[in-house]
């Protein structure tokens, strides 16, 4: 089994993912990415070090040839960051079915598959951390911001954050969340800027390596599991 750290990053093709998958490499981690088309994506190639896994996370194939690769590949799966994901965001009543398949298929499916089969490796390590990618909405939402079907998903990775860090902390394995604000990535392209900066009592957009940041520390924070950090320049801190 290789010395070096494995890292499987979901939605790893622009955004967070992009940023987390660039800087773990440069970390020395070995990689599998995984988004729907990443290798024709061209924002990754792969190498020694970086497996790309093209399909939908929330298919039970896909997930486990994620799982499959960085066993065979590198042999082991220290690190899951369970990053794909959407946000639909219109009032309650205008939601369709068709809207909630769709968030709960990305958000929730594809992370319980992917997960199940990454802590099934970790318990044979007796070892291992998952980070799920959330949302500060989630504890705290904002007037003006209707998303409330989004936040039920995103909401529900929060809690089963902490579910799972109490029912494998004695396996060696942690469980932590990051609870993103408004982050400067392609999500946001067609978004007025000025007022997502000002959801945050620090008005700007963060970026997407602050995010990244969070999920390093996490990854060395050994003593640290069941915990969600927000990243969100102060805005879960309340009404301001």
């Amino acid at each position: 089994m290789s010395e070096k750290k494995t890292a499987l990053v979901t939605g790893a093709s622009s955004g967070i993912g992009l940023e987390l998958t660039h800087t773990l490499l440069a970390r020395g981690y070995q990689v599998v990415a995984n988004s729907r088309t990443i290798t024709s994506a061209g924002t990754l190639a792969a190498s020694e070090r970086l497996a790309l896994v093209d399909g939908d996370i929330a298919d039970q194939e896909t997930a486990k040839k994620v799982v499959d690769t960085a066993v065979q590949r590198f042999g082991r799966v220290d690190l899951l960051v369970n990053n794909a994901g959407i946000f639909i965001p219109k009032p309650f009543t205008d939601y369709s079915m068709q809207d909630f398949e769709r968030l709960v298929r990305t958000n929730l499916v594809g992370f319980f598959f992917v997960t199940q089969y990454a802590i099934e490796q970790m318990q044979k390590q007796y070892s291992g951390h998952i980070v799920n990618i959330t949302t500060t909405l989630a504890d705290q939402p904002v007037a003006g911001v209707s998303a409330s079907m989004a936040l039920l998903t995103k909401g529900g990775l929060n809690t089963v954050t902490k579910a799972l860090a109490i029912e494998y902390a004695g396996e060696g394995i942690r469980v932590n969340a990051v609870a993103p604000g408004n982050i400067d990535t392609p999500l946001h392209k067609n978004d007025d800027y000025g007022f997502l900066r000002n959801m945050h009592p620090i008005a700007r957009m963060g970026q997407a390596s602050e995010v990244v940041d969070a999920i390093l520390y996490l990854d060395a924070a050994t003593f640290v599991t069941g915990e969600i950090i927000s990243v969100d320049g102060g805005a879960h801190a309340g009404k301001w």
